[in-house]
């Protein structure tokens, strides 16, 4: 009976101080409320709702479509409507390769249509790999992996690879907008190291013999190469973590002219 009265008042056709919205009884303040619900959906106003008659969802949910008419009887097993949590989830279609590089948990970073980056989590992985939709009309559907390879069947886009959902939270909901849905740009932090000696990845010179180095620019003197062990890679912002004798922060070093 709370959600009943919860949702009536909520719905416009009571007042809070005609109906309390935690109020456990059907009393005249529901009736009346109901009769202005029917009276709305052009039924009978009975005053009454009979097992069956409605549905309530446990929290608030995002109708996509609706199926059945305002009023109508609805069969056994018929939908009525879709939707969605109101939630906000961002879906990352990710490289099948890559599923055990990506945990729950892990930070990310999410840039939106106006370029305003948030913060979110990486809050689910998925276990099931699927290939783009080979329909060129913009309906749904998948398409297997050809056997023994990791790339999907020729029915499928050319080229492409099996792909995985992840799902990922944003820490902050508000500050991502109110599009109901809209491409961005995900960035997944997996490995992390406190302290690193970063430089641009274009900065790196293969050694003939192996390895990598990387140009010091030398105040007064001749630059000179400094061989370098590289550590982990961030391909968002094109850096890459270095050891080498003699780096120290604020070196400067050079990079191909843009």
């Amino acid at each position: 009976m709370a959600e009943l009265n919860k949702d009536l008042v909520a719905l416009h056709y009571a007042t809070s101080a005609q109906l309390s919205r935690t109020s456990v009884y059907f009393g005249s303040a529901t009736v009346t409320a109901l009769e202005k619900l029917q009276a709305t959906l052009g039924v009978s106003q009975t005053g009454r709702l009979t097992l069956g008659q409605a549905v309530f969802e446990p929290t608030a949910l995002r109708v996509t479509s609706v199926s059945a008419l305002p009023g109508g009887s609805a069969r056994p097993g018929q939908t009525v409507m879709q939707a969605t949590s109101t939630a906000r989830q961002v879906q990352v279609a990710l490289d099948a390769s890559q599923q055990t590089e990506v945990a729950v948990g892990d930070k990310v970073s999410i840039t939106l249509p106006n370029n305003h980056t948030t913060s979110g989590v990486v809050s689910s992985v998925g276990t099931v790999a699927t290939c783009p939709s080979s329909s060129g009309s913009g309906e749904s559907g998948t398409s297997s992996a050809a056997l023994g390879t990791d790339t999907c069947s020729s029915g499928s886009a050319g080229g492409s690879t099996p792909t995985i959902t992840v799902g990922v939270t944003p820490s902050h909901p508000a500050v991502t907008g109110k599009w109901d849905q809209a491409p961005v740009q995900v960035g997944i932090t997996t490995a992390s190291v406190r302290g690193a000696l970063v430089v641009p990845v274009t900065a790196l010179l293969a050694r003939s013999g192996g390895g990598y180095a990387v140009e010091v620019v030398a105040a007064g003197r001749t630059n000179h190469l400094v061989p370098v062990s590289l550590g982990l890679l961030d391909d968002a912002d094109g850096l890459v973590a270095v050891t080498g004798s003699g780096l120290a922060a604020g070196q400067k070093v050079v990079v191909p002219a843009t």
